[in-house]
């Protein structure tokens, strides 16, 4: 069997190779999409992400968030040798910074963030993806760790997790790890994929 190492490699080599129109027309779909939910419609706490190595760009999906008077969030990584994501409000305009994987991220205040319990809807970027709800990252684990605790629920499943991809980033089945957070839906350019089976 094809190695996790060997999918990443072989996916975000595609995923390059799309040009910077095509990547922002599939972004635009994308949004669209996604913007076409009662989960969006009906989240007020909303995380996104900004893109990065080629991942689709949600500047589209974040300026209707904000038209609506949703609360937009962006992934802040701790402190050093903290291995959780916290989430941190984010308007047009506010002051970003680089973190120490080169990922641009607010300036806020760790007092000032929320932890991912807060959230209504957390949209994660991946590297792929399978129509089970299986997500490979970037191997550094932080989404998996901040999200662990919804392995133990059962009934309140706040936030709900909706992975973010290009349809070229599907994989026919991708190898689990039992730390895995499982998806509740992705979302392509091309389609919902509706993983629970909840009301999209």
């Amino acid at each position: 069997m094809i190695s996790r190492a060997e999918i990443r490699t072989q996916i975000r080599f595609k995923r390059r190779q799309l040009n910077e129109a095509e990547r922002q027309h599939a972004s635009r779909a994308i949004a669209a999409n996604l913007a076409n939910t009662h989960l969006f419609r009906n989240s007020r706490r909303i995380a996104g992400f900004l893109s990065n190595d080629g991942e689709p760009d949600l500047t589209a999906l974040m300026q209707l968030a904000w038209r609506r008077k949703k609360h937009w969030h962006l992934p802040v990584i701790g402190m050093p040798n903290v291995n959780h994501l916290w989430f941190a409000p984010y308007a047009e305009d506010d002051a970003l910074a680089i973190n120490r994987f080169g990922i641009n991220e607010p300036i806020t205040p760790l007092h000032e963030t929320t932890r991912s319990y807060g959230l209504d809807l957390v949209l994660m970027p991946l590297v792929a993806f399978d129509i089970h709800g299986n997500r490979l990252g970037m191997c550094k684990g932080y989404y998996d760790r901040t999200l662990e605790f919804l392995h133990r629920r059962r009934h309140w499943r706040k936030p709900r997790l909706v992975g973010i991809a290009f349809e070229l980033q599907k994989f026919e089945q991708l190898p689990q790890q039992p730390w895995d957070v499982p998806l509740d839906a992705i979302v392509t350019e091309a389609t919902v994929y509706n993983v629970r089976r909840f009301t999209l």
